[in-house]
């Protein structure tokens, strides 16, 4: 696959990490949609031990998410802000400490957000356990399973696969 082309796939998955955070965006299908261009344009075997790998993880985060109570983003106080923050926590975690700072690097995130909302560390930090029951989970789950996916294209491209 030629440089403009791997740049455009690599849009792609980034563009599906953004729409995790956004509410009816498909996000996952994004990233999946990518590899899937990718796998087939590369037609080696880890290009598609990689795609395989990766629908076998995001059917397995549909049911997860199944599993989880809804989101309810009412009441909650959660904001486009605290999405963009929220992801760049994770982001930042999955980067210095790869693919378990995911993690903390989300719930860093959100609660930063609300400490610089409210104040306070004891307001922030309920705030956090409110949002994180509410809507937190599920976007954090389909999070870190899209981060893994694109963290596992990003070593493959590295590799020279």
């Amino acid at each position: 696959m030629d440089g403009p082309q791997q740049v455009l796939v690599g849009l792609v998955l980034l563009l599906g990490l953004f729409g995790v955070l956004v509410p009816g965006v498909p996000g996952t299908w994004l990233v999946w949609a990518g590899l899937l261009w990718w796998s087939l344009h590369e037609q080696t075997g880890v290009a598609w031990v990689l795609l395989v790998g990766a629908t076998a993880l995001l059917l397995f985060i549909q049911v997860v998410k199944w599993q989880l109570p809804p989101r309810r983003l009412r009441g909650t106080g959660a904001s486009r802000r605290m999405a963009v923050f929220a992801g760049a926590g994770a982001l930042v975690g999955f980067v210095v400490v790869p693919v378990i700072g995911a993690v903390p690097g989300f719930v860093g995130g959100i609660y930063l957000c609300e400490r610089l909302r409210l104040g306070s560390h004891g307001e922030a930090a309920a705030s956090t356990r409110v949002v994180m029951r509410s809507v937190g989970t599920s976007v954090l789950v389909e999070l870190f399973a899209c981060l893994l996916i694109t963290g596992a294209w990003l070593g493959a491209v590295l590799a020279g696969v």
